[in-house]
């Protein structure tokens, strides 16, 4: 019978199984998706079906880089606590996945999982095979790839901060100074011409009715609202933040100063944007002795 792509993404997402696993498991049980999931029990899945649905926002941020510094990768994968993110089976897992992405350049993430790895599995398998094997869920999760003529450099804050930055000009010192910046300061965006024009039309919106609120008028509400939203503008872009080396000075006129232009910078954090789950046992319990 013919089995939806539907049905297989719903089955995956429930499972964590690879496509061709939820499809072949959707044959055999003719489209009844409970079906499948017990004929993947079957085929020993069922530990990676059971985890593959927790919560994964602890894990690491790994970093590849070329010996001659023109490619580079950084990649997020995640899993349930930071002793398992500092064992090697995932510590192995993580590397090898990152210098997948290094060496060939896959172009979105369902690319990345259908590579092969040393061991002759593809990464959506040998991570299945995690997950069976530490007993937690693991997500690759994301990932970037850089490749240039110009200036790359990358900066780890221990394994939870990782950053990627390309120079146009200047050199490899300036560029890891902008890396260490950019874990520290968080921005959003290299300029201001990047920020999305809904976004900043917002909060002109926002800040305009907190300027309304001052008594002052129109055309010093005006003025208010401008220099709030060049200074939030500032705050959220990294030419416009003050360099962290040199606070007397922003990132934009450092940057000016050695001749030099920020194409682009990835910066992921651990488990950034997750919510992480929040264990209450004094409500565990209280329920448990309700239900009895």
């Amino acid at each position: 019978m013919a089995i939806s792509a539907q049905l297989v993404k719903d089955l995956r997402e429930r499972t964590g199984a690879g496509m061709m696993e939820c499809k072949k498991a959707l044959v055999e049980a003719e489209g009844d998706i409970e079906a499948a999931v017990e004929v993947m029990r079957k085929r020993g899945l069922a530990k990676a079906d059971k985890k593959a649905g927790r919560v994964a926002a602890e894990g690491a941020i790994i970093i590849a880089q070329s010996d001659d510094a023109r490619r580079g990768a950084i990649v997020e994968i995640n899993c349930e606590t930071d002793f398992v993110a500092a064992g090697d089976d995932f510590k192995g897992f993580a590397d090898e996945v990152a210098q997948r992405v290094l060496e060939d350049a896959p172009e979105d993430l369902d690319g990345l999982m259908a590579l092969k790895l040393a061991s002759g599995d593809d990464v959506e398998t040998a991570q299945k095979a995690l997950i069976a094997k530490i007993g937690e869920n693991v997500q690759v999760r994301r990932f970037a790839r850089y490749e240039t003529s110009g200036v790359l450099a990358s900066y780890l804050h221990g394994s939870r901060i990782g950053v990627m930055v390309e120079l146009e000009g200047g050199d490899e010192d300036l560029a890891r100074d902008l890396c260490m910046h950019i874990a520290a300061s968080n921005p959003v965006h290299v300029t201001p011409d990047e920020v999305d024009e809904a976004l900043v039309a917002k909060e002109r919106d926002i800040l305009v009715e907190q300027a309304k609120d001052s008594g002052k008028p129109a055309e010093i509400v005006e003025k208010m609202v401008e220099g709030r939203l060049r200074k939030w503008l500032g705050e959220i872009t990294l030419v416009g933040q003050p360099f962290v080396k040199d606070p007397d000075q922003t990132v934009g006129k450092l940057l000016e100063s050695k001749g030099a232009r920020v194409v682009h910078f990835t910066r992921f954090e651990v488990g950034e944007g997750k919510e992480k789950k929040q264990e209450n046992f004094a409500e565990e319990v209280a329920a448990q002795v309700k239900g009895s």
